[in-house]
């Protein structure tokens, strides 16, 4: 798939209502942008998956009323604190949390990418985690020294939807060093990428930057959105836009608060 004039507003339509949607973790390419065009689409029981946690981009989806669950090994704002419309849902029974372990995530989106059913993990043992998750069980090692481990299923997210530095004329998407993204992407039904620039040729020829390639097979829409992961960091890029996060962080404690600021991010000027 080259990249295309395809707008945000086109891009957000092919995520339909009641998508399983797996979205990057803070600073590893979240499509903001992208996320913005779903809100005003009206998006509603998405059910999104951290890869492996979440922050920001959850926490404005959940708030806007889009999601239908969360699976996750944590949502937060950082040092900002807890995600304050993420927090209110769940207490309030508004969506359904599917707790989750950071290992346990990798294994699974690992699984997906492989197309195997299931993929052993260890680390939760102790925890309450396996009483809480029903479709997670036990299998005793057939290797020595036959200990028990946990299953986890095969993430297969409908659609991933990332934000990365360049993509190339050849369809290609540069990730850099965020490989669990790679992951994700390819354990995916379908894959939409925004990014920063279209670099001219093929990247898979340059010895330098083809190993941080999503390659073409893996991509199926590409368009063009400039700061698309704002406020959050795009590195090597640019950091986080702090003032901005820690205005949502104060805003977003109250209902009212949070809608004052989304009405405000939703109609940015000369901001699509």
């Amino acid at each position: 798939m080259t990249p295309s004039s395809l707008t945000l507003a086109e891009m957000a339509a092919l995520i339909p209502d009641g998508a399983r949607l797996a979205l990057p973790s803070e600073n590893s390419g979240v499509p903001v942008r992208l996320i913005r065009a779903l809100i005003r689409r009206g998006a509603r029981d998405l059910r999104l998956v951290g890869g492996p946690t979440g922050g920001f981009a959850i926490d404005l989806l959940v708030g806007a009323g889009c999601v239908a669950s969360v699976e996750a090994a944590g949502v937060s704002l950082g040092a900002r604190g807890l995600a304050p419309r993420f927090c209110a849902a769940v207490e309030a029974g508004e969506i359904e949390m599917i707790d989750s372990t950071c290992p346990a995530t990798h294994a699974g989106f690992i699984a997906g990418e492989k197309r195997l059913p299931f993929m052993a993990v260890r680390g939760v043992f102790g925890s309450d985690m396996l009483a809480r998750r029903r479709d997670w069980t036990t299998l005793d090692n057939p290797f020595p020294p036959h200990d028990p481990v946990v299953v986890v299923p095969a993430i297969l997210p409908d659609i991933t939807a990332l934000h990365a530095p360049l993509a190339d004329e050849a369809g290609n998407v540069w990730v850099g060093n965020r490989r669990e993204v790679k992951t994700m992407a390819r354990a995916s039904a379908l894959v939409l990428a925004t990014v920063e620039r279209i670099h001219p040729g093929n990247l898979i020829n340059d010895s330098a930057m083809a190993p941080g390639l999503l390659t073409r097979p893996y991509v199926d829409r590409i368009t063009l959105a400039e700061r698309g992961a704002a406020p959050t960091a795009l590195p090597p890029d640019y950091g986080p836009d702090g003032a901005m996060l820690d205005a949502y962080a104060g805003a977003a404690r109250t209902r009212e608060g949070f809608d004052a600021w989304l009405s405000d991010f939703l109609n940015e000027p000369g901001v699509a």
